[in-house]
């Protein structure tokens, strides 16, 4: 019996097209996360390694897609294919399983290598223009979540012995900006 085509999505942004990843594959199963890539701790990732059994092969439409970088990238590949289980990425056109060649791990390697090399670069990037647009008074960051006015009664309620976590919940952000919502109103 052959095994099933499973295939994995990550968009990290709202305007990332899940669709368009894994467009044209003919797939059993599809596990799709809607998170960062920065760590391996994601739902359908850990609910996919799981899912995953011998004769399996595993659809990524590229390896940034599977991780953000070299070791976590070798991790999930060995991860996989120490079960048995074939990884595809579809855009670098690569396929490992658990009898790779060294020349396979090589590739696996340098195209990981590459592609962490890539997101470094648009980090640099993105920094680089976020200190232009401030000098230029053209960077706010990012908008409040509470207006001036919800923040005083955020306070209030703190004041009056409102637990954090209840107050977090209540606002609908989390505890760490109650943290830094009520530093700012102390010192003002």
């Amino acid at each position: 019996m052959a095994g099933q085509r499973i295939g994995y999505v990550r968009v990290s942004t709202l305007d990332q097209n899940e669709q368009r990843q894994l467009d044209g594959a003919v797939l059993d199963r599809i596990f799709l996360d809607k998170a960062s890539g920065k760590d391996t701790a994601r739902p359908a990732l850990t609910e996919m390694l799981r899912f995953a059994r011998e004769g399996d092969t595993v659809v990524v439409h590229s390896m940034d897609r599977l991780a953000r970088n070299l070791d976590d990238l070798r991790s999930v590949v060995k991860a996989l294919t120490g079960k048995g289980v074939q990884v595809e990425f579809v855009r670098e056109h690569l396929l490992f399983s658990g009898e790779d060649s060294p020349m396979a791990n090589l590739m696996l390697s340098v195209m990981g290598a590459f592609a962490e090399f890539e997101r470094s670069l648009i980090k640099e990037r993105q920094r680089e223009g976020i200190a232009l647009a401030k000098q230029r008074g053209a960077y706010r960051g990012r908008k409040k979540t509470l207006t001036p006015e919800r923040a005083t009664e955020l306070a209030q309620r703190a004041a009056d012995g409102t637990p954090k976590s209840v107050l977090a919940k209540d606002y609908g952000i989390s505890r760490e900006t109650v943290y830094q919502y009520l530093r700012q109103a102390d010192r003002s």
